[in-house]
């Protein structure tokens, strides 16, 4: 393994809660033991990105109530393919090269389960987006 992908995966963080076991589709192996971990490192970036994104957009975001927030957020996901391929950007520019050789093998899947984490995780992070504003406005 090369200096690349050792320091790659020695900056992600542990994922203690995920189980891995035989039984579980490849997909979901690569979900649990590269995404997640990647995902969660990036964390803060993504919510620096879709604060951008919103900006961008207006701020229409703001005006909106918590279940229409909620809806923005999957809507910019799953509608904007240029926001969409940014995020997969920061994601998949995180893999090993052996990582990424397994992603090709199943690239639509995979998009699939990263953008519904990614998804999660601004909706979870929904109050640190909305408190931006808040702390502005003031």
């Amino acid at each position: 393994m090369n200096t690349r992908d050792l320091d790659l995966k020695r900056i992600r963080p542990d994922f203690m809660t995920t189980t891995i076991n035989n039984e579980m589709s490849t997909e979901e192996r690569f979900q649990n033991l590269v995404l997640r971990p990647i995902i969660k490192l990036q964390n803060d970036l993504f919510i620096a990105v879709f604060k951008n994104y919103v900006n961008k957009h207006k701020n229409v975001f703001y005006d909106l109530s918590l279940d229409k927030r909620i809806d923005y957020i999957s809507n910019a996901i799953h509608k904007d393919m240029k926001f969409r391929n940014s995020l997969k950007g920061m994601v998949i520019g995180l893999f090993t090269v052996e990582e990424y050789s397994l992603y090709i093998q199943n690239s639509s899947a995979l998009n699939k389960r990263m953008m519904n984490i990614v998804k999660e995780r601004l909706i979870d992070n929904v109050q640190v987006i909305s408190e931006a504003t808040t702390l502005a406005a003031v």
